[in-house]
C-alpha cells in the first residue's frame, strides 16, 4: 500500500522505535516511580531521560515540566482546563483550530463564561497579526493556536504572535503537525506551553504525547490520583511533574518516543525535510490537472508535507474510498476534526482529500498517486 496519511499517524516508524518498546515490555516491564527495585529504577530512568531529551530538543529550562500524556488532545485539555478561569476572561484562537483546541475552549466558555475570539487566518501574516492585536483586551488570559493547519498544512506566524502580545498573556501552541518537521525552541519563540503527539511528524508510537511548560506558569491538575510518591497527602502533590501526571505512565510508549527523538535529532535534512520536497512536487503536479482544486499554497517550503484538494464536485470521502479500494492508496477524506477550517475554505459539504507524506515516501509513490488521480478525474468527467 502507498501510505499518504502521515498527518493522521506516521507509518512506518524508524526500526529503533519498535525495538525500544519491545525492550521496555520484555526486559523491564516495571512501573516507574512505584518501587525501589532495579526494574522500577530502569523504567524511571527511561521516563527521566525522555523528559530531558524533550527539554533539550524543544528549549525549556526544567525537564520536570516536560509532561507525558496519551496524546496531544489530553495535553491540550490539561493546558486549557488547568488554568484558573473566571467569568469574563478572554481567549484568542484561530479559525483553523483542530477540535482538540476548539472543544476545550468551548467547554470553558460554557462552564465559566469565558469569551473566545477566533481570528481569521487568510494566509496573510501581516493581516493576521493585526487581527490578533485588535482582539487583545485587558481580559485576555490566553492565546491558544495551532502551529500549522492539520487540513492544509499552512503554518501560522506563531513567532510574530508571541512578539506582538504582552508578556503576561501566555501562549499555548498546538504543534501536532509541526513537531518533527520544524525546529521549535520555546524560549527563543516565547512559547509558554507546547503540546504535541509522538505518533505524527516525530515518527513515534501512538498513545504518546507531551505538554511542555516554560517558566513559572502554574496549572491545576485535570486528573487526580496516584503518583508513586507523596502518598501521605490526600491532595495532589504540588511538585512537578507529579502534580500533573496521575496514574501509571506508558513506559513502553515513552521508550519508543525517546527513540523517535533520537532518530529525529540525527536527521541530516531537518532544515528542509525530503518529504517537503516530495510534497512540493506532488502539489505542483496536482494543480496542473484540470478538475483538481488545491487549497492553500502547498508549494510553500514552510508548509507541512500536506496537500489538501478536491476532485470536481465529488465528495472527498468517495475519492478516498476509490483510492483505497482500487489503487491501494491511503489518504484521508472528510472534515478532519476541524470544522472552522472547512467553513473558511467553503468545503463543509464536500470535505477535502488530504495527502500527507513522511520521509519514508518515495518519488515512485508520488508518480503512482498522480497517475491514479488522472484516471479518477477522467472517469468522473465521463459520468
Amino acid at each position: 500500500m502507498i501510505y499518504f496519511d502521515q498527518a493522521a499517524s506516521s507509518f512506518p516508524k524508524p526500526p529503533e522505535v519498535g525495538e525500544a518498546m519491545v525492550e521496555a515490555v520484555n526486559q523491564i516491564g516495571a512501573n516507574p516511580g512505584r518501587g525501589g527495585h532495579q526494574l522500577a529504577r530502569k523504567a524511571a530512568d527511561i521516563v527521566s531521560q525522555t523528559r530531558e531529551t524533550a527539554a533539550t530538543l524543544f528549549g525549556i529550562n526544567d525537564p520536570k515540566k516536560a509532561l507525558f500524556y496519551p496524546n496531544a488532545t489530553a495535553a491540550l485539555n490539561q493546558a486549557i482546563k488547568g488554568l484558573p478561569w473566571s467569568s469574563g476572561d478572554h481567549v484568542i484562537a484561530s479559525n483553523f483550530e483542530h477540535n482538540s483546541i476548539r472543544r476545550p475552549l468551548e467547554y470553558i466558555k460554557n462552564q465559566y463564561g469565558v469569551n473566545v475570539t477566533y481570528v481569521s487566518w487568510n494566509y496573510d501574516d501581516d493581516e493576521f497579526i493585526k487581527q490578533v492585536n485588535r482582539a487583545v483586551t485587558k481580559e485576555t488570559k490566553l492565546i491558544a493556536m495551532t502551529h500549522a493547519s492539520n487540513v492544509t498544512g499552512s503554518v501560522l506566524p506563531i513567532e510574530r504572535v508571541a512578539a506582538n502580545v504582552k508578556d503576561d498573556i501566555p501562549l499555548l501552541v498546538d504543534a501536532s503537525q509541526t513537531a518533527g518537521h520544524l525546529s521549535i525552541n520555546m524560549q527563543e519563540m516565547k512559547i509558554n506551553m507546547l503540546a504535541f503527539p509522538g505518533h505524527k511528524g516525530l515518527l513515534g508510537p501512538q498513545g504518546t504525547g507531551m505538554l511542555l511548560v516554560n517558566g513559572d506558569l502554574d496549572l491545576n491538575p485535570v486528573n487526580h490520583g496516584g503518583t508513586g510518591s507523596f502518598s501521605e497527602t490526600p491532595d495532589q502533590p504540588s511538585q512537578w511533574p507529579e502534580r500533573l501526571e496521575a496514574g501509571t505512565l506508558n513506559t513502553p510508549g515513552i521508550a519508543g518516543l525517546n527513540a523517535a527523538f533520537t532518530s529525529y535529532e540525527k536527521r541530516k535534512d531537518r532544515n528542509v525535510p525530503r518529504e517537503t520536497i516530495l510534497c512540493k512536487r506532488l502539489a505542483k503536479s496536482l494543480q496542473e490537472i484540470d478538475g483538481v482544486h488545491c487549497y492553500a499554497n502547498s508549494e510553500n517550503p514552510q508548509n507541512m508535507p500536506i496537500v489538501a484538494f478536491n476532485v470536481l464536485n465529488v465528495p472527498s470521502q468517495e475519492i478516498a474510498m476509490v483510492l483505497d479500494s482500487h489503487y491501494d492508496i491511503a489518504v484521508r477524506g472528510g472534515l478532519h476534526c476541524s470544522p472552522l477550517t472547512h467553513e473558511a475554505l467553503n468545503t463543509t459539504a464536500q470535505g477535502v482529500i488530504r495527502a500527507s507524506l513522511s520521509k519514508y515516501n518515495t518519488d515512485e509513490e508520488v508518480d503512482r498517486f498522480l497517475e491514479a488521480i488522472h484516471e479518477i478525474v477522467g472517469s468522473y468527467k465521463l459520468l
